[in-house]
């Protein structure tokens, strides 16, 4: 069988460092370009990387990067695994036009417990519906961006979605003051940051005089690193379009 030759874009960064470190470790897999931003060294600019040399790219890169990627990514018809988050609308365009014309795979957060996890909540979620109180919890180190992260969002969409409702109507970050009662079918979302924890997140179910806790612990970030590589093993047989953790587990 003939190994698939990825790139990873962001080679420099955190996970792209595990990213390469995993990918050369992988049977199967070959790590045919690192790269870099402009000002960097050990890895060559999006500009010099031969669209002909790579089957797949791998990118968790800085948000900043993710229009010029996906012009890439469009022209040459890369498939293509995102795990960039906090994208903004001009970024969102940007995907969508990739999206016509090459396979990508956009995920918050690439651990197979996490997609489980979703798969559960959303599940409680369609037993108990909106008369039971749902808060989202995220924990992760002190280095960490965006928040609520990616990964607690999609959580959120899974539980709303499931329930029939439009996340954006019933999203709530955090509380402070007097803010009354606790709506029905409110979905509260919170932001720990603390020292150097990989990513915990923690999905409660609240009713009557019950309660459910769902959670999954990430200690090493090689998981995600692993996931993303596997989910990039799967992308290159498939055509265009948008795919994401639920169709990896399929």
């Amino acid at each position: 069988m003939t190994a698939i030759r990825v790139a990873i874009i962001g080679a420099n960064g955190r996970m792209g460092r595990h990213l390469c470190e995993v990918a050369e470790a992988s049977p199967g897999l070959v790590l045919a370009a690192r790269v870099v931003a402009p000002d960097e060294d050990g890895g060559i600019q999006l500009s010099a990387l031969d669209p002909d040399s790579v089957d797949v790219c791998v990118d968790f890169s800085n948000r900043a990067a993710v229009a010029e990627v996906a012009e890439w990514i469009a022209r040459h018809r890369k498939p293509w695994v995102l795990g960039t988050t906090g994208l903004s609308a001009y970024d969102e365009q940007a995907l969508r036009h990739a999206v016509s014309q090459a396979p990508v795979f956009l995920a918050s957060n690439f651990s197979i417990g996490v997609a489980l996890l979703a798969d559960l909540c959303a599940r409680a979620a369609r037993v108990l519906g909106v008369e039971a109180d749902v808060e989202i919890v995220e924990t992760h180190h002190n280095g960490k961006r965006d928040a609520p992260s990616g990964t607690a969002l999609s959580l959120g969409y899974a539980v709303a979605a499931a329930r029939g409702q439009d996340l954006s109507n019933v999203r709530r970050d955090g509380r402070v003051g007097q803010v009354g009662e606790r709506p029905q079918g409110e979905i509260g979302f919170h932001a720990v940051r603390l020292a150097d924890i990989v990513g915990e997140h923690e999905v409660h179910f609240g009713w009557g005089s019950e309660r459910l806790t769902l959670k999954h612990d990430a200690r090493d970030r090689r998981v995600f690193a692993q996931g993303a590589l596997r989910a990039a093993q799967w992308l290159v047989s498939q055509p265009a379009g948008r795919y994401g953790m639920a169709d990896l587990l399929q």
